[in-house]
């Protein structure tokens, strides 16, 4: 009894004192924004510095950090703008916004000056990359046109299928396995005039980043990366606009208050004109593109906002009006910020995304249309228990409306038969939770997990297969061909055809060497539910989506990485290594000549198999002075299996490991800028890589006339080398200080020694010679570009 009473007694002890202790502690809080515009900043750093302790801002630009009662100083740094340094007296929770002001402006963008890629040796956070779009715009580009897309080719692990190409390939994963979000709406093609440039107005945009591994849980349903971007609220303080003249397009971006300080709007409009230059001749063909940014926000309160933000982008391509092709995005996102108190901060989202593909074929005489749709419901929370403890948590819940395709005659009297393509539905439902953690004054973890739920829903008609089997081996033959449906089930509306469930733990730590060296380590399992039904190594138009079901199976990845950080004399040098490894399993694979174009039966012609990568990545910067940029090298493979399902199938390439359409063994990009003055600024970039994997014939029979070519191992060729250098020069005419006037021109060369990359490599007959050729395809040799940009 007596001993009970004791160890009562010490447990009522110790959370007195617990209890005493948390009541010497406060909360300070608030929201960061950028002085001339009022724009929220995100990432922002928030330092106490007698305790060399700190917090970000999130998403939204709030922070909030615990203390023991005290007088601290505080320090707010962030990328291009001048530290603030205030004091402030803790002696009861204070709600605190601080106004940041940008060092120096150019335009409507950041100059960066000191120390912005400073890295952050004890957050436990690796694999993941951050760019202003003040750097992004001083990247020299394809004919002027500022692409958020391409700057991410120059970032280690990070390629794509070449020159023109559409899609990004991260660590060797397919485009497709990219999660992109724009105010958190997916998008499912970023690219306009077939890759040449991105759906992304960079004047709309205030913050991005991506995400390679060590992936937070809030993020789902792709295996490779997440590119998260955030578009600008618009200006608070003051009605602006700025803009740009250029070769092929031109955009305006108007922003001001609705309400001072408390509602405000952006409407941001880029279109192209190449085409009305067509119209002076007597061509008929045309292509451009147009793209619609634009948000209104409503601070209700002081602890709740309400944002409404859209994009809508077309691209349109017509040959002599007997073929037209239309596709584009349109995403609105509707959210709702609420505080619930200094510690707890909660994002709830009513999202809209639709992807459109339309094809008009007057020669054939009927429509196409296809696409996808999503309605996604997001509620989620970030808790900020103590200084050393930050809890985010929530849910989402997906529904998917998938049309591979409906055709439709033109005339009445078309040959072509009304048809719709059996449409698909899915639902996908998932919870997380993660936890960072100070554990000491040198190590740091982050750890979580998410559950993701996946149903394949009616109404639909699924095949039945003999032993379940919708592809057959001809063993005689050694070749895989299309199962012969022995009958058909129908799914009502909203019925469950099939369901998946995955649990995808994360977890990352950090260990600080000393103040500027640390070492990192991470791991993330992630499910994909969704496939891209492509035989192409870019991404086009016409790609299909499908949801996995009874046949084809989600993707699941795993990932490690491990990493090695350093600073060099205070962050104007630094330098990140990291080692990776990844292995996906369920990834499809057609058999030789998949039909995929309008394919009601698509598992006829795919089999399971599995990918793994891995690779060596090294990132050095030169953050502050005139001169300024990186240098970034990836070392890296990225293979492809299928084997047999039975000890006699050969499966594809005779189930042997072969290179993946995505491996680049060798990429170095370099990129810089350097400000001669206050009027000239120069640019650069190099980038240098490995070919492409191609299949090249080794040679050819005749068939009944027909000359057939004959191929070995997939992807046992490459395409040569890539590699090229741009330039840029930018003029900033000196504007006198009453003139709110501002300009500047941008002059660029793009591929200065004019290589002709090859984008692909053709063989033909000779039709004078009769000999066998080679013909290699390039897009671009030298291309010089002028644009004009103005703010006012």
């Amino acid at each position: 009894m007596f001993q009970n009473k004791r160890i009562l007694f010490i447990f009522s002890m110790f959370f007195f004192f617990l209890n005493l202790h948390a009541q010497e502690k406060f909360t300070l809080s608030g929201i960061i924004t950028d002085e001339i515009n009022g724009e929220t900043l995100i990432g922002v750093n928030v330092i106490i510095n007698e305790l060399k302790t700190g917090t970000v801002t999130n998403e939204y630009g709030f922070y909030s950090i615990t203390l023991p009662k005290g007088t601290y100083s505080v320090t707010i740094s962030y990328l291009g703008f001048g530290d603030l340094n205030e004091t402030v007296i803790l002696e009861q929770n204070i709600r605190k916004n601080f106004i940041i002001k940008e060092s120096n402006v150019q335009l409507n963008e950041v100059v960066v000056t000191e120390n912005p890629y400073k890295i952050n040796i004890k957050k436990p956070e690796m694999s993941a990359n951050r760019l202003s779009i003040a750097t992004i715009k001083q990247m020299p580009v394809l004919l002027g046109e500022v692409d958020v897309i391409k700057s991410l080719l120059f970032l280690p692990g990070v390629t794509n299928a070449g020159e023109g190409q559409s899609g990004f390939n991260v660590r060797g994963g397919a485009a497709d396995q990219n999660l992109v979000l724009l105010d958190e709406a997916t998008l499912y093609n970023t690219s306009h005039v077939f890759g040449l440039f991105s759906v992304f107005n960079a004047d709309a945009i205030k913050d991005l980043k991506l995400y390679k591994g060590g992936i937070p849980a809030k993020f789902g349903g792709r295996v490779s990366s997440v590119l998260d971007i955030y578009q600008k609220d618009g200006n608070s303080n003051n009605f602006s606009m700025n803009g740009g003249i250029g070769l092929i397009s031109s955009r305006l971006l108007a922003e001001g208050p609705i309400v001072k300080d408390k509602a405000s709007f952006l409407v941001a409009g880029r279109g192209s004109y190449a085409h009305l230059f067509l119209k002076l001749t007597d061509n008929e063909n045309t292509a451009y593109f147009y793209d619609l940014n634009t948000k209104i926000n409503y601070k209700v309160n002081e602890n709740n906002s309400l944002f409404l933000s859209g994009y809508f982008g077309r691209d349109i391509f017509s040959l002599n009006r007997s073929f037209t092709n239309t596709y584009g995005n349109t995403t609105v996102n509707l959210r709702w910020n609420h505080l619930f108190s200094d510690k707890l901060f909660s994002n709830l989202s009513f999202i809209y995304s639709d992807y459109y593909y339309g094809l008009t074929l007057d020669f054939i005489g009927f429509n196409w249309d296809s696409g996808i749709k999503n309605y996604n419901l997001k509620y989620d929370f970030k808790h900020y228990i103590s200084d050393k403890i930050t809890l985010n948590y929530g849910t989402n819940l997906t529904k998917y409306d998938l049309n591979p395709g409906t055709i439709e005659p033109i005339n009445e009297d078309s040959s072509i038969n009304f048809r719709q393509l059996d449409k698909k539905y899915a639902l996908e439902t998932a919870f997380y939770g993660d936890v960072e953690q100070q554990l000491s004054k040198k190590i740091a973890i982050s750890y979580g997990f998410r559950y993701s739920i996946f149903n394949r829903l009616g109404s639909s008609t699924v095949n039945i297969y003999e032993n379940n089997q919708p592809v057959l081996y001809d063993e005689e033959l050694k070749i895989y061909e299309k199962a012969t449906p022995i009958g058909t089930e129908f799914f009502g509306r909203n019925k469950s055809i099939a369901e998946y469930s995955n649990f995808e733990p994360r977890f990352t730590v950090a260990y600080e060497l000393n103040e500027n060296q640390s070492i990192k380590a991470s791991y993330n399992r992630m499910a994909q539910y969704l496939q891209l039904i492509s035989n192409t190594q870019s991404p086009t138009p016409l790609d299909v989506w499908t949801p996995s079901d009874n046949y084809i199976k989600p993707q699941i990845a795993d990932q490690v990485a491990i990493g090695y950080f350093q600073n060099f004399k205070d962050g104007d040098y630094t330098l990140e290594l990291e080692s990776y490894y990844k292995k996906v399993k369920n990834r499809m694979d057609y058999i030789d000549g998949a039909d995929l174009i309008a394919n009601e039966a698509i598992e006829q012609v795919i089999l399971n198999g599995r990918m793994r990568s891995y690779g060596l990545e090294m990132l050095f910067r030169k953050n502050s002075g005139n001169l300024n940029g990186w240098i970034a090298y990836t070392l890296s493979r990225s293979e492809q299996q299928t084997p047999g399902r039975t000890p006699t199938e050969i499966g594809i390439n005779n189930g042997n490991w072969y290179r993946s359409a995505y491996d680049k063994t060798h990429n170095l990009a370099v990129t810089g800028s350097y400000k001669l003055n206050e009027k000239w600024t120069f640019g650069a970039n190099f980038t240098l890589q490995t070919g492409q994997p191609v299949t090249f014939p080794t040679g050819k029979y005749v068939f009944q006339g027909v000359t057939v070519p004959s191929y070995n191992s997939r992807n046992e060729d490459r395409l040569p080398a890539y590699h090229r250098m741009d330039i840029s020069a930018t003029l900033t005419p000196k504007h006198k200080e009453k003139h709110k006037y501002k300009r500047e021109w941008v002059f660029g060369i793009y591929n200065v020694y004019s290589r002709y990359n090859a984008a692909s490599i053709n063989f033909r007959q000779n039709s004078e010679t009769g000999n066998n050729e080679a013909v290699r395809l390039s897009i671009f040799g030298i291309v010089p570009s002028v644009s004009y940009n103005f703010k006012f």
